[in-house]
């Protein structure tokens, strides 16, 4: 009787212990990575009364938000952003020091995902040199492809091409707008030919329809009561207009400000890239294989908004009431494909945005514009002054100043006299709060403060031998509009929330760092850490 009686209970208990290991071992079908480039966290309570219920609203009530989420380096800009978001790591360790930064061995600039051995995949010759090589560790769409030995997928796709490059990673996919030819495009780094379903997305011609009409405000221009006057003199107008207001004839503009790459200054930039998104979950049939893949997309258009005309204008507002919408219908799209509970999304941005210095100035807060070329030419002489002639300074980008080691050597001049120096004198001059020499970043061991920012954006090979800190609200920026780059919280506070699959519902306001949601990741998936990571997992949104 005993062999009967345990056949009845493993036949009982088999099929309990099978749910139970599901349940353990059972992942999203879908990670969505969303990065807002130039996103503010408070834009989320700014506009929220126009919002939508399935949009951003969706997002705080059924997700959960690090409400005091801050990018912990400088520079805070696209290319180091999203790379950092990826890899759980800041610049010091992942590479990315800038977008575009002096590399002293080629005695020029590069950019952070340039690649000459590569060519271009569709689109135009001049926008295919794209790879993520310039990026020195793993990101979580890498590891979520380790994971299951290259049977996942990851995409990566945005406007600008390091918005897709660098979040797929070195395993991924990458598509990009080519705004010459108006299309996605890749390079030979991952595809030697287009896809058949990019190739049929670009043949709908979506950028050329998206530009045939106006850009108008969604609602009543007197309703935008979250901005200041459409109309001002802060903001920088389309070549060819004189004025900042609404409505825009597009195709009128096209022809002076980019051709095709004019809708990255539109709202319907984000419409493209949403519409290639879902391109991409039907062609790659993503989340549909029974691996959790990754989808990774960067709304590049509020970077360019923000830009031109600030984060108090309308067009800024009409941008996020769009996007607003536009996520509430992917997020539903989502849920009739996968199940509302069966993939898992994460919202962030790249950085944040300074207000328009003039702006400022006109609501008498102090803040300032930095004349780079007027310093450049006075450390310059100087040095000339204290140790002879030649060409000192090699380069002046990003707030960091390149000195000539070969003169120094040439001369008998230590460069470490120079860079103290150097610091020195530069402290003179109005809108220069502190400066840092490479010397202490690499002796010191800074905890907190902006000298700790700066340090964890310090690559011993790639950065300068000065590091400025400017006063707050100065920029180095003369013409109309705003930009970011700063270790002040208006550039580095940002949204972090997560949403979906696992996730509990609430808000935290404790501090959190953007290199904390690829180690949240890894531990919601179960999957290795990126391998330079340094954050830490969010436990609030653990299970």
């Amino acid at each position: 009787m005993k062999p009967f009686f345990l056949s009845i209970l493993l036949f009982v208990l088999l099929p309990l212990y099978s749910i139970a290991q599901e349940q353990v071992t059972k992942k999203p079908k879908l990670v969505v990575g969303i990065v807002v480039d130039q996103m503010r966290q408070e834009y989320f309570y700014k506009f929220e009364a126009r919002y939508s219920d399935g949009g951003f609203k969706r997002l705080m009530k059924e997700g959960f938000m690090m409400k005091n989420a801050h990018y912990n380096y400088i520079p805070t800009y696209t290319g180091p952003g999203h790379a950092s978001i990826y890899t759980g790591t800041t610049p010091a360790t992942h590479g990315i020091i800038a977008n575009n930064w002096y590399v002293r061995d080629l005695g020029r600039m590069i950019y952070c995902a340039e690649d000459s051995t590569v060519t271009a995949v569709g689109g135009s010759a001049s926008s295919g040199n794209i790879s993520p090589r310039n990026m020195y560790t793993t990101t979580i769409s890498d590891e979520l492809q380790f994971a299951s030995n290259k049977r996942a997928k990851a995409v990566g796709i945005a406007i600008k091409d390091r918005g897709a490059a660098l979040p797929a990673g070195h395993l991924g996919d990458a598509y990009w707008f080519d705004s010459k030819t108006g299309e996605f495009m890749t390079s030979t780094y991952y595809y030697d030919a287009l896809p058949k379903w990019v190739k049929a997305f670009n043949k709908r011609k979506l950028a050329e329809k998206y530009l045939s009409g106006k850009w108008e405000p969604l609602f009543p221009i007197e309703t935008y009561i979250q901005s200041i006057a459409d109309d001002n003199p802060f903001e920088g107008p389309f070549i060819g207009m004189e004025t900042t207001a609404f409505p825009y004839d597009l195709p009128a503009l096209m022809e002076n400000n980019d051709n095709f790459g004019l809708i990255s200054t539109t709202p319907f930039g984000n419409t493209l890239t949403l519409d290639m998104a879902y391109a991409a979950l039907e062609g790659e049939q993503l989340g549909k294989r029974g691996e959790t893949d990754l989808l990774a997309i960067s709304f590049s258009s509020p970077d360019y908004i923000g830009h031109r005309f600030g984060p108090t204008s309308v067009e800024l507002e009409d941008n996020y009431l769009r996007l607003d919408r536009e996520l509430e219908a992917f997020f539903d799209h989502l849920d009739k494909e996968y199940g509302k509970d069966e993939y898992l999304v994460f919202l962030t941005a790249d950085h944040a945005v300074a207000d328009i210095v003039d702006y400022m100035l006109s609501e008498n807060v102090p803040a300032g514009n930095f004349n780079t070329r007027f310093i450049l030419t006075q450390m310059r002489g100087f040095c000339i002054v204290s140790y002879g002639e030649g060409n000192w300074i090699s380069s002046f980008t990003n707030e960091q100043v390149f000195i000539n080691h070969e003169l120094a050597k040439e001369k008998g001049v230590a460069v470490e006299q120079i860079q103290r120096e150097l610091a020195a004198f530069l402290l003179r001059f109005d809108g220069i709060k502190e400066v840092y020499t490479a010397t202490d970043m690499r002796r010191m061991d800074y905890v907190t403060g902006r000298k700790q920012l700066l340090q964890m954006g310090y690559n011993h090979k790639a950065s300068g031998d000065l590091l400025l800190i400017l006063e707050p609200a100065w920029l180095s920026s003369s013409w109309r509009g705003t930009t970011h780059g700063t270790g002040y919280t208006y550039d580095t506070h940002v949204p972090i929330i997560f949403m979906g699959w696992n996730i509990p519902q609430g808000e935290s306001s404790r501090y959190a760092t953007v290199t904390d949601i690829a180690p949240t990741l890894s531990m919601l998936l179960n999957i290795r850490l990126p391998n330079g990571a340094t954050g830490q997992p969010i436990l609030e949104i653990l299970p």
